[in-house]
């Protein structure tokens, strides 16, 4: 069975871009936040969590025509198990796998939350995480001009697939982050 140095080898290989492996960081902080206090997921079901959100997007660089599937196919090839392999081919809306899986709607709902929260932390004077706040994100969902790139509408529905109420998502994805927020930057 990989292990989580294995899947950041793996990560490393296939992503070439720095930004791409913070996110990949990021979003591993978060579902392993979740994993181990909301669901109480420990051992190595949660180095599987950790594994699932570190590479959810490990493949976007090298096959992006044909995002997560190639690298789903990969993760099979190496014997990841098959939840960790369902997680990354439904991260997004666009494979039309469903998720079924705790661990699955957690990386569907961690993956463009990150991303948003750290593009609020970035605006904020200091560029630290704990300027940001559920008041400070929900402000910036209104602009639409900020982060343009990131579905709104995926945010709120990652909490409700999570049936977390959406301000205490965001305060447990900051909580996620702030584990790795030197590796961020943050």
């Amino acid at each position: 069975m990989p292990s989580r140095s294995d899947a950041w080898e793996l990560l490393c290989e296939w992503t070439p871009s720095d930004a791409l492996r913070r996110h990949g960081l990021a979003v591993e902080a978060a579902v392993a936040w979740y994993g181990e206090h909301r669901f109480g997921v420990g051992g190595g079901e949660l180095e599987d969590w950790r594994c699932a959100g570190l590479l959810h997007d490990f493949d976007y660089e090298r096959y992006p025509e044909t995002h997560p599937v190639r690298g789903a196919d990969e993760l099979r090839r190496l014997g990841y198990p098959e939840d960790v392999v369902e997680a990354v081919l439904g991260h997004g809306d666009h494979t039309g796998v469903p998720r079924t899986s705790r661990l699955a709607k957690t990386v569907y709902a961690c993956d463009e939350m990150t991303g948003f929260v750290i593009a609020v932390a970035y605006v904020r004077p200091n560029r630290s995480l704990d300027e940001v706040d559920v008041r400070a994100v929900r402000k910036k969902m209104k602009d639409k001009g900020f982060a343009r790139q990131v579905p709104r509408d995926q945010l709120e529905k990652g909490a409700l697939e999570l049936d977390v109420p959406f301000d205490e998502h965001v305060e447990n994805v900051i909580a996620g982050l702030k584990t790795v927020r030197e590796q961020l930057g943050l």
